[in-house]
């Protein structure tokens, strides 16, 4: 089979490191179990400007590698190539993120795999752009490549994975998906152990 395995919060424990950034930077205090929407801007109350620090802060180098694996999830992606399916490490984090982002696959284990940059948010542009960053591809192009398994948790990405009614879609169980109406394509998983055994 082949799989998409998203990066944040289903690779890596980012939310956790964000709000560390949000408090250390800005002085906004909010826990991990109370980020209950996508919305970061909104979650840590931030201005424009205080958010446009902010994403540039959360995706320098030094950052990127303070992320802590999600539990399970570099033995949990090791397990499903060794059974022989094909994983695409798949990302919304804008392509200039690269060095920081190959830097931290490398660290956690995974430096075999090259991250695709998706735009999943429309933001293309709010980033500055490097040369020699790798090319950055849209949903449509994503869902050519016809995935038989999507591992994601962001809501705005989820209700676009409904349509892909020809793949099976994971959403790794975090806060702010709680609410998030499962599509008939799509089951709640909460751990990498989970995962292993639905595929």
């Amino acid at each position: 089979m082949r799989i998409y395995v998203d990066i944040d919060d289903v690779l890596c424990e980012t939310a956790v490191a964000l709000c560390a950034i949000a408090e250390r930077d800005f002085g906004r205090v909010v826990r991990y179990e109370d980020v209950h929407t996508f919305n970061l801007q909104e979650v840590f109350s931030l201005n424009d400007e205080e958010m446009a620090r902010f994403r540039d802060l959360s995706h320098t180098v030094e950052a990127l590698l303070s992320f802590l694996p999600t539990e399970g999830a570099v033995e949990g992606v090791k397990a499903l190539v060794a059974a022989g399916h094909e994983v695409d490490i798949v990302t919304g984090r804008p392509a200039s993120s690269h060095r920081g982002t190959e830097a931290w696959l490398k660290a956690a284990g995974l430096g075999d795999f090259k991250p695709t940059y998706v735009d999943k948010y429309g933001r293309i542009g709010c980033f500055d752009e490097n040369k020699g960053d790798p090319p950055t591809v849209t949903m449509e192009e994503l869902r050519a490549r016809r995935y038989d398994v999507a591992i994601d948790d962001s809501p705005i990405v989820l209700a676009r994975l409904a349509a892909w009614t020809e793949t099976r879609i994971l959403v790794f169980d975090r806060p702010w998906n709680a609410s998030f109406g499962l599509a008939p394509n799509m089951t709640r998983i909460t751990s990498w152990a989970d995962i292993v055994a639905q595929i």
